[in-house]
């Protein structure tokens, strides 16, 4: 395709849209006793259905050629990052209360920003919606217990993993309704996290994660991913099924859909996007979490030839919002399913990606955000034993932060109470879902194996 150049398009953009975010809710609060309804235990029977669900909604893809990849075949951990819907499912027939984001153990990321420093924050806003707190806290325990189990630690370490991290979001949302509200809001800085949560095992790891992190970029993908053309520009090569390059008519719908997406963007960000122009666009498989979405990359080179690659993500409706009623919450629907992405990332994080933004392509919805941006994560199933649990109260710690942005740290607070009532329900609810689980995780390969999914695996 030809290079289009973006600053063709910000002449062309209206005004940056400004609105207000709804502000997240929390229900009346119960009694002290109510917490211990959060240890429910998981009953539902082996169900074939459950073991599939997660591939379910890619079956139209894999048609399309979209989707031939089954990632973390041999990992249970995966399955409970990307079935979402049916985690938060079972959670809500357990037991459910108020307030909402997506987490689990792996969505942990450390980002260089611009200055050299290092942001320590949650990752992956797909889900994200008005919702019931706990869902969040639940997934995120119940992800420890089945990261500490693939990493070898013992039923005791991950069950205290899950223990901790409750009781890390517990204490840490305490800390936040005691100080005042701005204050609170910038509370608990990235320096300030190790030792808030005793999280001093994790150091050595936080910085390999950090200077690998710092070589994660754009022109490192683009280097390994794309080839010098005639005319002096870069494309992308064919890496099937991960990456491959499409028809010349998808990527022009691609690029054009970048001039609503600067629109999206506060107006200091277009002098920068000025400066490129549009080489390529590729498709490029997406992880687990985000399983049967549509996603590209497009290539933008500067007036030396640097790059810098934009991914273009499919934004679904949030897997959560079907179970949003039975919590006695309103299930409306987006404006824009990107919009609600990105500004639920935005509420959520300290800092975030500043080329954020959305766009549609061909009547779908879309995020758009920078691939690869000094981007580094710590994977908890590969953390030593003795590690886990410090991992568990830093991510505990890092939830009660997001979820103060979205609502008020002091209901929240006096949900959770002072005692570990609420560590001990959520901490023994966390380990019958990771049970749960890992039986789905070998009913999805059975299914796998005998033809009913169709999956590449090994890739």
């Amino acid at each position: 395709m030809g290079a289009l150049a973006l600053g063709d398009l910000l002449r062309r953009c209206p005004a940056h849209p400004h609105g207000q975010v709804e502000a997240a809710r929390l229900g009346g609060i119960p009694a002290a006793a109510e917490r211990l309804r959060h240890a429910v235990q998981i009953r539902d029977p082996v169900r074939r259905d459950d073991a599939e669900q997660h591939h379910a909604r890619a079956s139209l893809l894999h048609r399309e050629q979209l989707l031939p990849v089954l990632r973390d075949e041999v990992a249970p951990v995966g399955l409970g990052v990307g079935a979402v819907g049916v985690g938060v499912g079972r959670a809500q027939r357990a037991a459910v209360d108020r307030g909402g984001l997506e987490p689990d153990a792996g969505e942990v990321a450390d980002d260089c920003v611009q200055g050299g420093g290092l942001v320590i924050d949650l990752n992956d806003f797909d889900e994200t919606v008005h919702g019931p707190w706990e869902w969040d806290l639940k997934r995120l325990a119940a992800s420890l217990v089945l990261a500490g189990r693939e990493a070898g630690a013992d039923e005791d370490v991950c069950r205290a993993a899950a223990h901790d991290a409750v009781g890390a979001y517990r204490r840490t949302m305490r800390l936040l309704a005691k100080l005042p509200a701005l204050d609170a809001w910038n509370a608990i800085a990235d320096e300030e996290l190790v030792s808030h949560t005793d999280a001093h095992d994790l150091v050595g790891t936080l910085e390999r994660v950090a200077e690998k992190a710092r070589s994660n970029t754009s022109g490192r993908f683009a280097a390994k991913s794309t080839e010098r053309t005639e005319d002096g520009g870069r494309r992308f090569v064919d890496a099937p099924p991960v990456l491959r390059r499409v028809p010349d008519a998808e990527a022009s719908a691609v690029a054009a859909s970048l001039e609503q997406y600067l629109a999206t963007l506060p107006a200091d960000r277009h002098p920068l996007l000025a400066r490129y122009a549009v080489h390529d666009v590729a498709f490029r498989v997406v992880g687990t979490g985000s399983v049967g979405t549509r996603s590209y990359v497009v290539l933008l080179l500067d007036h030396r030839g640097e790059p810098l690659v934009l991914q273009v993500k499919e934004a679904r409706p949030s897997a959560l919002t079907p179970h949003l009623p039975a919590a006695g919450f309103d299930a409306p629907e987006p404006e824009h399913e990107g919009r609600r992405v990105v500004e639920g990332q935005k509420r959520m994080q300290v800092i975030s990606d500043n080329l954020l933004g959305w766009t549609t392509v061909d009547g779908r919805p879309y995020q758009v955000r920078q691939f690869r941006n000094r981007k580094g994560s710590v994977d908890p199933a590969a953390l030593a034993a003795d590690q886990v649990d410090d991992y568990a109260r830093m991510t505990g710690a890092l939830l009660a932060r997001a979820h103060s942005h979205s609502a008020d740290p002091r209901l929240i607070a006096g949900y959770c109470g002072k005692s570990d009532e609420l560590d001990e329900a959520v901490a023994a609810f966390a380990v019958a879902y990771a049970d749960r689980t890992e039986a789905d995780h070998t009913d999805l390969l059975a299914a796998v194996r005998a033809g009913r999914i169709a999956a590449e695996t090994g890739v």
